[in-house]
């Protein structure tokens, strides 16, 4: 045995498995050409943000759309920092947003697939057999350089262009197999680094899926790869664990960029083919003229609950998404305006290399668009469910009457051009509070030709001619008939082509009624409101507006007179 071996099997003795005994083990997949396999790596320290379901779609959608596979690694070696129950709430997170991994940890305690543990820290024997197998070759070796001894190093390094453990700095890169055993059998903790094998004169070159092709300079520093626990660091695991669990594509934030030359060079002393990076700028939003990244500690929407809390649909935050990630989605989606997500052809190439620019005001014209799209039952089932976590009293008057509160949602959502006025479902209770006597607020304010003198002609009248048994058109008809007992033309062009000879047209009776029945001058079809309302309480709010504008037209009468005297 050569002494590199001999250290190997000293540092590793219970370490009895191979390389190939993995690669046997972990066999390269049976797919289609082309299939891209990608993975979702979430550390378990804290909850779900938008930067993680950004990112998390597009590692999604590039498996998907390949008839790739898309799995989930749980990255817990740092089990000082893990926060119980955060892998369940990141996947159940994921699940409502239609992201469903093939395999790995698919729920806190369940794992599904061929290529586990997925839990990092159930793999620390596989790890320990490729760093036993890279000391054997002479790329690894044990440190024994305490912190003070690593914070002694770095202080030394001040002004110098690379800081690291490197080079003459490295002081147990060359230690002999007598000196460690020594230190070992003496008590003395180490860790063990990687022997590097880059050259300082040496370039890194690779292409990115997203930013391109990136020069930089090749890895020197000899980084450490297990700790003193035997645990692996970031990157040795990483290395390891995209290799064996065949994984093609990695997304990931590009604050990893700098990390590349070390990765690539890890993958190669490893015998690995190297994984494709596609590294996402940081989501911005603007900010007093200028941007800043999106921050989970100032913006609520940083989290992913806060969607779920203000009530945006799953389909809206995905189609928002989209907008993001690929700057043609929009294009796309004009010419297929009912076509799932999933038929969209996501290319990660198409990605904006700068940063997505977070819009708010976008995101809710998008979720009014998507929501305007629903059937009436699929709203109403939606806003129910999210009614009983976040709003008890809609809650309560959606189970009144199911079949009204649909109704209601249905009101002007079947034609060719469907209102837009909810975008999401906290929208919904302001939406149709003049429904129901529990939540309206009269409110009698009128525009345009609309004043109380003429307000109290129109109500008197049709109070008294209106019915509802009525059909829309007759209905209709009856308040064109009205017109001319209050001095209005049924025809808004007469109007228009001779204003001295009326009080108004049908669009101010209609007001008159609108505001009434509603408190608003902005709603949904008037007839269908009507008849939803119900002939007691259309008659009881008819009466309450009539008497608030006879009142209002005695005091301007009043007024009038007494400043005329």
């Amino acid at each position: 045995m050569t002494e590199r071996e001999i250290l190997a099997d000293f540092l590793f003795p219970d370490i009895d498995k191979t390389p190939d005994y993995y690669e046997k083990l972990y066999p390269s997949r049976d797919l289609k050409e082309g299939a891209r396999v990608t993975r979702f790596a979430p550390s378990p320290t804290g909850y779900l943000h938008f930067g993680n379901l950004f990112t998390c779609v597009a590692s999604y959608l590039t498996a998907k759309n390949t008839n790739g596979v898309f799995f989930v690694r749980v990255e817990d070696t740092d089990q000082k920092r893990k926060v119980d129950g955060a892998v369940g709430a990141m996947l159940k997170g994921l699940s409502v947003y239609g992201i469903n991994a093939d395999e790995g940890v698919v729920a806190e305690d369940k794992e599904i697939g061929d290529y586990g543990p997925y839990y990092q820290s159930h793999r620390k024997e596989i790890y320990q057999a490729y760093a036993k197998d890279l000391v054997k070759r002479d790329l690894a070796y044990p440190c024994f350089c305490t912190a003070e001894e690593i914070e002694q190093i770095r202080n030394s390094q001040e002004g110098e262009d690379i800081k690291g453990y490197y080079g003459k700095y490295a002081k147990c890169r060359n230690l002999t197999f007598e000196q460690i055993k020594a230190n070992i059998e003496g008590g003395m903790p180490w860790t063990l680094r990687l022997k590097s094998p880059g050259d300082i004169n040496k370039k890194c070159y690779f292409d990115d899926m997203i930013k391109g092709k990136i020069e930089m300079p090749e890895n020197v520093i000899d980084v450490v790869l297990l700790k003193t626990d035997g645990i692996p660091t970031y990157h040795f695991a990483h290395a390891v664990d995209d290799h064996l669990m065949r994984t093609t594509h990695v997304t990931r934030g590009d604050e990893w960029i700098a990390s590349v030359p070390l990765h690539l060079q890890l993958f190669k002393v490893l015998g690995f083919k190297p994984v494709k990076y596609a590294h996402i700028a940081p989501i911005m939003k603007e900010e007093n003229g200028g941007k800043r990244k999106l921050s989970k500690r100032k913006d609520p929407e940083a989290a992913v609950s806060y969607y779920d809390e203000v009530g945006f649909p799953a389909e809206s935050v995905n189609e928002y998404i989209l907008t993001l990630l690929n700057s043609n989605f929009e294009d796309w989606r004009r010419a297929n305006q009912n076509a799932p997500l999933s038929d969209f052809p996501f290319n990660l190439k198409k990605m904006s290399a700068s940063g997505a620019l977070f819009d708010f005001v976008k995101l809710t014209d998008v979720s009014k668009n998507v929501i305007s799209k629903m059937p009436a039952q699929k709203v109403f089932e939606l806003s129910y469910a999210w009614a009983k976590g976040y709003n008890p009293q809609l809650a309560s008057l959606f189970e009144q009457d199911e079949q009204k509160a649909v109704d209601i949602l249905n009101i002007d959502r079947e034609g060719k051009k469907p209102r837009k006025d909810i975008a999401k479902w906290s929208d919904v209770s302001d939406y149709l509070s003049y429904m129901y006597d529990e939540t309206f607020t009269p409110c009698f304010d009128l525009t345009g030709n609309a004043t109380p003198e003429l307000a109290v002609k129109v109500l008197e009248k049709y109070k008294d001619v209106v019915n509802l048994d009525d059909d829309k058109d007759t209905w209709f008809a009856r308040m064109k008939e009205l017109c001319p007992l209050v001095n209005c033309t049924p025809n808004v062009k007469e109007y228009k082509s001779n204003q001295e000879a009326f009080d108004g047209h049908v669009g101010d009776v209609s007001t008159i009624v609108r505001v009434a029945l509603t408190g608003r001058t902005n709603t949904p079809d008037l007839y269908s409101i009507t008849k939803l309302l119900g002939e007691s309480t259309v008659q009881s709010r008819l009466s309450a507006a009539l008497e608030y504008y006879r009142e209002a037209k005695y005091c301007l009468l009043y007024t009038s007179d007494a400043a005329d005297d």
